[in-house]
């Protein structure tokens, strides 16, 4: 018996969570995140679902797109947007970080920075907001773009 992959066991958990049944498709999505995240694959919904229709063409895209939701609203998968309106959706699971973008090519970098909490703090005190949460999107030219 091979021991499941750490995300494998987080996904598995947080669909558990969400009274999510271990259905085929269910773990069909399981093993296709689990790929992605191994590769570091950004993807879209239409990819993970236009992937998992070949092994199971009655697969509604809507039942990839519940799941995806339901696993970004856990902290485990994360919209990664970039300048021109589009996103992909990558594993990454709980660490808080951010991501750096590629104007052109789409490249994604994770990215260790964050505002400090006194600046978040400063915030919510000038606006009059609790915050609870932040996003920051930093977007750019990759060195190959560039070079091009």
């Amino acid at each position: 018996m091979t021991e499941a992959h750490p995300i494998e066991e987080q996904i598995r958990a947080a669909f558990d969570e969400v009274s999510q049944r271990r259905t085929r498709p269910r773990r069909l999505i399981e093993q296709r995140l689990v790929e992605f995240a191994e590769n570091e694959t950004n993807f879209t919904v239409d990819d993970l679902w236009q992937d998992i229709r070949k092994d199971d063409p009655h697969l509604g895209r809507a039942t990839v797109y519940r799941s995806i939701e339901k696993l970004v609203n856990k902290g485990l998968l994360n919209r990664v947007d970039f300048a021109d309106g589009t996103h992909h959706y990558r594993v990454c699971g709980h660490s808080h970080h951010h991501h750096l973008t590629c104007n052109q090519c789409h490249r994604v970098v994770e990215v260790d920075i964050c505002l400090p909490k006194e600046q978040l703090a400063k915030i919510g005190n000038q606006t009059d907001f609790t915050i609870e949460g932040h996003s920051l999107s930093l977007f750019g030219r990759c060195s190959e773009c560039r070079t091009e």
